[in-house]
């Protein structure tokens, strides 16, 4: 495992075990994750995340919707140094999780965080992330507000990705949008996961 996550991240190596160790105490013991991830979370929870990386712009700016436990925010932000992220989240114990794991992974100077509903905050976004928040019609109405010109919306999703999508045609086609799935390689393993990413039509 060290060396898997040596080949992923890099220089960064020691700040991701860092993270899952926060993950795997504090993130269990606060209940933001079951007590039965605390074995899955390098390659259900981390490499998942960074799945997507290659669909953010270089020295983008992203806001991670609901982003609950940092995910996918923190493992993007580690694996991606470029990036300035937003961690978006509006419940105050998951809110001050993410506040003690950014201070003490020293991301502070990239890395926000911000309690708030997505439909009560006002910034602007490159890229507007979430993992596992909520169906993608609900979604589409919460992130879009948050996208600035030309960015999009990335929405980690499971193998319904698509029937999930032609489901939102209509939402889509009200907001002028439009949608595509990524079938991602999941880094480090041969599993797929995938990505619906949505833009201004």
């Amino acid at each position: 495992m060290p060396d898997a996550r040596a080949d992923l991240f890099g220089v960064h190596a020691e700040l991701i075990s860092q993270y899952i160790d926060i993950l795997a105490s504090r993130g269990i013991d606060w209940g933001l994750l079951g007590p039965r991830e605390g074995e899955r979370l390098w390659d259900r929870h981390v490499l998942n995340s960074v799945a997507c990386a290659g669909l953010i712009p270089g020295e983008a700016s992203v806001v991670d919707v609901g982003s609950g436990a940092g995910l996918p925010g923190l493992p993007l932000a580690i694996y991606r140094a470029d990036v300035r992220m937003t961690l978006l989240e509006s419940l105050l114990r998951r809110a001050s999780f993410l506040e003690l794991a950014v201070a003490e992974l020293g991301l502070g100077d990239r890395v926000s965080v911000v309690r708030a509903r997505a439909e009560e905050h006002r910034g602007r976004y490159d890229v507007v992330t979430s993992r596992a928040v909520a169906p993608l019609p609900r979604l589409i109405g919460w992130c879009l507000p948050l996208v600035a010109p030309g960015g999009s919306i990335l929405a980690l999703k499971g193998s319904t990705a698509s029937e999930e999508l032609a489901d939102a045609g209509s939402e889509l086609r009200r907001r002028r949008l439009t949608g595509r799935v990524h079938e991602l390689l999941v880094p480090g393993t041969d599993e797929t996961t995938w990505a619906v990413e949505l833009r201004r039509a």
